[in-house]
């Protein structure tokens, strides 16, 4: 940290000891209106299958049912807002800076607590009240409303800790007061709401007073500043609403800006966090145009580069690349399982900014499009936009490489990851990722967990579980804790060449295995389908130095391992697929498949679950001279 966020740092501590015993008080608000309201039209603009499939979720949720991270709850009907059913522990009730939420011990696991309290299955049932008028939605997002008010008075427990929870819950307030604008008890709930008022002045308040700060100001921020300028925009009834605005919003410009890169990655590397943020910035400027509040178009730009960026690394099946850190955090939840996230974000994109020709088609479709579309203006930007569909970002170092029978490999050659702890970043520098037809061969095998489980969050985030080479049995960068890297790894791309029709050829390099280098080439030649990959270890002290390299397949992919050579299988929409990989004989191979001590052989397909899949590690030893060479050849299908 520098001195800046120190200061900011120590102000935090002595605010949060004084509202100990001297909590702000709550102005007292009269003649508050909702004007923030949906255009006339809008719903009967949702397509019937996507509000089939809302309505769907909405009687799941109904029933009492739903899923957060691998575990199964039935008890949503009436939810004990203080319970982790992963664990069966109950968070304590103390004042909230005191509460130790990342002790799981002592609190439960917090991601199981805190994502309920997102509110986020809330809109999708006021959405299901706007599509139906079945007024059973509505007053079930009431009565949980109140609820939850009711138990999570200011600064009590584990709700009011983290500024991202406060940010996304404002979200959802906001858009829950929008869809419920029909029912006749909409005011009661909220504006005429003395309870409902207070709860939304404090999360505002806390907001102002305690923000996310210098090497922590990453996706958190943003859902932060997007929380409080929705709030301050849809609720401006208080009288620093407008302060609050005018920050908010000069924060989320601030931010949008320095989480992104100019080719419209977003900086912490980490694919699902790219959505997260990009749903986030969409929703704010939805509630800026909505209230007439004048946006700095740098905002819209940004938004308009990620959409294009997004675009542009999708695979056929519009799966972006599982890279760094994932807790399947969104930004704005309205629609029904089985609605394509990423399709959505385009279908969004295409709405507000318009499609290049080489964008890929959205066949699905979706309710959060036409509600967003329908506040956001026309952004009127003139910007010059990516004529071809781009596949090498030279400021995130990530490399598309495509080719026939729908081959996709992503080559990572770029920062370790975002600000001095890199929090989301694992050490995976130089990793490949193959799919065919969008599916993982040559998997990310993902995240998994943060906190509670040590041992698991050290192995989906090492080197060794990655798709790259480990020298003396350690990791390229060194973790600190499990959000910080306490040395990173340093990349550079050296080649990225994919203009060419014959093949497309990728090389780079890191530091991180001092005073050796780490190169890889990487090369797809489309006439064979075939995926070549060479490891060399150059520099000094580059022989006899321990090696193991990991291949990780995806969990849908069988192997038959025989000396150096894995016959690869799997079946893709009915049809048998095959492959075959041959690997540096120098190294002896062997498979793992669901190892627990120490953790090896797995892929976690979301946040909270993880299941079986084979990973291929060859040992040896470097010789200073000699690379290793592995080739990925693909039969036609």
């Amino acid at each position: 940290m520098g001195p800046r966020e120190v200061a900011g740092r120590v102000g935090d501590t002595v605010r949060r000891r004084r509202w100990r015993s001297a909590r702000p008080d709550c102005p007292s608000v009269t003649g508050a209106r909702f004007t923030a309201v949906l255009p006339a039209g809008t719903i009967a603009a949702v397509p019937p299958d996507a509000a089939k499939r809302l309505v769907a979720e909405a009687d799941r949720l109904m029933a009492g049912h739903a899923e957060y991270f691998g575990v199964v709850r039935d008890d949503l009907a009436d939810p004990d807002w203080w319970y982790d059913p992963k664990t069966g522990r109950r968070a304590p009730k103390g004042y909230a800076f005191d509460v130790p939420y990342r002790d799981e011990e002592t609190v439960g696991d917090i991601k199981q607590i805190w994502e309920l309290s997102r509110h986020q299955y809330l809109t999708v049932l006021a959405a299901a009240y706007a599509v139906t008028g079945d007024e059973r939605y509505a007053e079930r997002v009431a009565g949980h409303l109140r609820s939850w008010w009711v138990a999570n008075a200011p600064l009590k427990g584990v709700h009011w800790v983290s500024g991202i929870e406060l940010g996304i819950r404002l979200l959802s307030w906001v858009w829950i007061r929008r869809l419920l604008d029909g029912w006749p008890g909409a005011a009661a709930l909220f504006e005429d709401n003395p309870v409902a008022l207070r709860q939304i002045w404090y999360h505002q308040r806390w907001l102002a007073a305690f923000p996310s700060r210098g090497s922590s100001a990453n996706n958190h921020v943003i859902a932060e500043a997007a929380g409080q300028f929705a709030a301050a925009c849809a609720f401006g009834w208080f009288p620093s609403s407008a302060r609050w605005r005018a920050d908010a919003l000069r924060s989320l410009e601030r931010q949008l800006r320095a989480n992104t890169f100019l080719s419209g990655l977003n900086r912490e590397l980490a694919g699902e966090y790219h959505g997260l943020v990009l749903e986030l910035g969409l929703a704010a400027v939805a509630e800026a145009d909505a209230a007439g509040v004048p946006v700095p178009a740098s905002v819209r730009l940004v938004l308009l580069r990620m959409t294009d960026a997004l675009a542009a690394v999708v695979d056929n099946r519009l799966r972006p690349p599982r890279q760094g850190d994932s807790d399947d955090g969104h930004g704005l939840v309205v629609d029904g399982a089985g609605t394509d996230r990423w399709g959505s974000l385009l279908a969004t994109g295409d709405a507000v900014f318009g499609r290049r020709d080489w964008w890929p088609a959205v066949p699905g479709t979706d309710v959060r499009t036409p509600l967003l579309a329908a506040l956001i203006e026309p952004s009127g930007l003139s910007v010059t936009r990516p004529a071809s569909r781009p596949s090498h970002f030279a400021d995130a170092g990530m490399t598309i490489l495509r080719g026939p029978g729908e081959i996709w490999c992503r080559c990572d050659g770029g920062p370790h990851g975002f600000l001095s702890i890199a929090a989301h970043a694992h050490a995976d520098a130089l990793s490949v990722e193959v799919r065919h037809d969008g599916v993982d061969v040559l998997a990310d095998p993902g995240t998994f967990c943060y906190h509670g489980q040590p041992e698991w969050r050290q192995y989906f985030r090492s080197t060794l579980g990655h798709n790259t080479l480990q020298l003396d049995g350690g990791d390229q960068s060194v973790s600190g804790g499990p959000f910080l890297w306490t040395r990173h790894a340093r990349s550079r791309v050296l080649v990225a060449d994919t203009s060419t029709e014959g093949a497309a050829r990728w090389c780079a390099e890191h530091d991180g295995y001092q005073p050796s280098v780490h190169r890889r080439r990487v090369e797809l030649t489309a006439a064979s389908q075939e995926l070549r990959v060479v490891d060399e270890v150059r520099g000094p002290h580059s022989d006899r130095r321990a090696v193991r390299l990991a291949f990780h397949l995806g969990p849908a992919i069988a192997a038959d391992l025989v000396g150096n050579r894995a016959v690869l299988t799997w079946t893709r929409d009915g049809e048998d697929r095959s492959a075959e990989l041959d690997l540096p004989g120098r190294l002896s191979w062997q498979a793992h498949r669901g190892e627990s001590d120490p953790p090896l052989g797995w892929y976690s397909p979301g946040f909270g679950r993880k299941e079986p899949a084979i990973t291929l590690v060859g040992t040896g030893f470097t010789d200073g001279t000699e690379g290793f060479t592995t080739v990925l050849r693909f039969h036609g299908q």
